[in-house]
């Protein structure tokens, strides 16, 4: 833990108003105050900065700043406020399960023959589209036919890459003339102390490789980009769009991000030579906040949309798409009140913004996961259907 804690304790402080300041989630700031733990994404001197500029806006003395970021150890009991505001990201992480597996003797206790839930998506037709979904799938395909900045944000489990795998799936199928650049993003961290960096160079490489690869990539930096803009009208005058698409982009340095606005300046008349499509966590949100000035340009040009969790009916319309699949009735697997106990289970009642308000876990592979749990449960006891007490008994 560190002083920070205790600092805000005393300076009458909520860590929600930190929170709200800094442009982070309580989650984030909760790992900051209880483990030390510092958004990767993030600039770590540059959130120490700004912490200090709230704390001292706030009265705090410049001798108990300086301990901000020091351990500590906590020997005074909570306050009853802090034992009803948990650590969200804690509390979070232990309502979710690390990867299930449906056991064959589940399989054979509810007569389906493969996992709903497990490498289940061979095609388009096995997508669940709901109206959000649907939304963003036809704006990346619009992105990557006809142009612009287009950043997609969505908690992980929640369905990123299936939509990246349905849009290179729509381009071949569909038959449309789009060149698709994914630069690779193994090992890609926003500081080179933690990974690989991805910068302005490497992303020009690989659009080369894409779209001119007999070509030898000239040496120098203006000769290198010289020579993609000349490969890149090139193409287009055969007829085809470019759209470069970086997934796990919450990780890219904001180096990089600025520099994109450079590559999606690439034009032939009035025509864009790149659309460009970011994919990442809401990571990716915060680094492209109006109140990041170092972004702003990229900000202006940047359309985002959130991929929404299953909440509502979605969550009984994406039970019932799932295992109508595998001509399973869902009242078969999991009756009323276990799809009410499921949905529970997954909503979690925090503190952000002065206000108590509904976190939802409700992503897919959060929902298979705890589904698959208690469906294997639900063998084990010898009970026909997952019911409230099984999900409760996960």
């Amino acid at each position: 833990m560190l002083n920070l804690k205790t600092i805000l304790r005393d300076a009458g402080c909520k860590q929600t108003a930190l929170a709200d300041h800094l442009g982070l989630s309580a989650a984030a700031i909760a790992q900051i105050v209880n483990h030390g733990e510092w958004p990767k994404s993030l600039d770590e001197t540059d959130l120490q900065e700004r912490i200090c500029d709230f704390l001292t806006a706030r009265g705090v003395s410049h001798a108990a700043i300086e301990t901000a970021f020091d351990g500590a150890t906590d020997t005074t009991a909570p306050s009853s406020a802090e034992l009803q505001t948990p650590d969200i990201k804690t509390e979070e992480e232990s309502m979710l399960l690390r990867k299930q597996i449906l056991l064959p003797a589940t399989r054979k206790h509810f007569g389906i023959f493969r996992d709903p839930f497990q490498d289940d998506i061979e095609s388009h037709e096995d997508m669940y589209v709901s109206p959000d979904i649907r939304y963003v799938r036809e704006a990346m395909l619009a992105t990557a036919k006809h142009g612009g900045l287009l950043a997609v944000v969505a908690e992980s489990g929640a369905g990123k890459t299936t939509l990246l795998r349905d849009l290179e799936d729509r381009i071949i199928r569909e038959h449309h003339q789009v060149v698709l650049v994914k630069p690779y993003v193994l090992a890609m961290e926003d500081n080179d102390q933690k990974g690989k960096t991805l910068k302005a160079t490497h992303i020009a490489e690989a659009l080369m490789a894409s779209v001119a690869p007999l070509e030898k990539v000239k040496s120098s930096p203006e000769a290198r980009f010289a020579q993609l803009h000349k490969a890149l009208k090139e193409s287009h005058a055969a007829g085809y769009k470019h759209c470069l698409v970086i997934d796990e982009a919450h990780a890219l340095p904001v180096p990089t991000l600025k520099h994109l606005k450079r590559f999606f300046e690439l034009e032939m008349g009035f025509k864009k030579l790149l659309s460009i499509i970011l994919i990442g966590q809401p990571e990716l949100k915060v680094k492209l906040s109006e109140r990041n000035q170092d972004v702003r340009e990229v900000v202006q040009r940047c359309e985002m949309v959130e991929l929404a969790p299953l909440n509502g009916p979605r969550l009984d319309e994406y039970l019932e798409f799932k295992f109508g699949r595998h001509n399973k009735p869902v009242a078969e697997i999991i009756d009323a009140s276990g799809v009410d106990a499921l949905r529970a289970r997954l909503t979690l009642r925090a503190n952000r913004h002065e206000r108590t308000e509904d976190v939802s876990l409700l992503h897919p592979l959060a929902v298979g996961n705890l589904l698959t749990a208690a469906m294997n449960l639900a063998a084990d006891l010898g009970v026909p259907t997952v019911t409230a007490d099984v999900i409760r008994g996960v």
